[in-house]
């Protein structure tokens, strides 16, 4: 469980009362490098789609021009897909979002990576998303309910939950580009199950997630893929971060292979 005082990370239902107070989020980082050009909506996205203070800052393309084919072929693609319908808790998603960017931005390996991001996401654009982007990797943040499944928005923003099998039916769709989903949203473990069955990696948490623990797992787990170490390495590293710095939920990220 969260500590005292912290927010969920994505709590058990998408409803206010039953969500923890949000803490209040970081002080925007200004990143040196020029948007102009990149191709990508909030890590590494399309600049036309996005406007960058709503991660708190500008963003690098990491897959630059003057690359080498031979490192384009081997580029990976992370689409992160966040939403944080209006009548749910504020979740400290654009802190989240920062620090992947600038985990990668600073990985040894960072020219092999593509990050993209949409926010505020629906239905329609979690599918259109993989089909104009085709990526290897999918991170979802956000909240989560369990069997109910996850909290997308509808057309006026407000919570629009997805049943876990037709999530699934989604990724299967798809099995054939993703080889790993990170559902960092609290109780997302039922849709990490339903997933792996077509995805070979799926990453889900096991009950509620603070915000902190959240952040902390995700931005380890980016610097450990940044450096080359693989899926599970990375995933070991997440939790072992979460205990380092004495939070006690580092069992509540859970790996499930195909």
């Amino acid at each position: 469980m969260p500590q005292v005082g912290e927010p969920a990370h994505g709590t058990g239902s998408p409803y206010p009362p039953s969500f923890c107070k949000s803490m209040p989020e970081t002080p925007n980082r200004q990143s040196k490098f020029n948007l102009q050009g990149a191709q990508f909506a909030g890590g590494l996205v399309n600049a036309d789609s996005v406007n960058a203070h709503q991660i708190g800052g500008d963003i690098t393309n990491y897959n630059q021009v003057g690359q080498t084919e031979a490192n384009n072929s081997a580029v990976k693609t992370i689409l992160i897909l966040a939403a944080n319908p209006k009548n749910s808790l504020p979740l400290r998603l654009g802190e989240e979002v920062r620090e992947i960017d600038a985990a990668l931005q600073r990985a040894k390996k960072r020219e092999l990576f593509d990050l993209k991001q949409r926010s505020a996401v629906r239905v329609q654009e979690v599918y259109q998303s993989l089909l104009d982007f085709k990526p290897q990797i999918v991170h979802f943040s956000g909240h989560g309910t369990g069997d109910d499944g996850l909290a997308l928005e509808d057309e006026t923003g407000n919570v629009r939950l997805v049943d876990t099998q037709a999530l699934a039916r989604l990724f299967e769709l798809f099995a054939s580009q993703i080889q790993c989903v990170v559902l960092n949203a609290c109780y997302s473990e039922v849709q990490a199950q339903a997933i792996v069955k077509h995805i070979p990696y799926v990453i889900g948490m096991n009950k509620q997630i603070g915000d902190q623990a959240a952040i902390k797992f995700a931005t380890a787990f980016y610097k450990a893929l940044g450096a080359g170490e693989s899926v599970e390495f990375a995933y070991k590293l997440g939790c072992n971060v979460i205990q380092l710095e004495g939070i006690p939920e580092y069992l509540t990220p859970v790996l499930k292979k195909k």
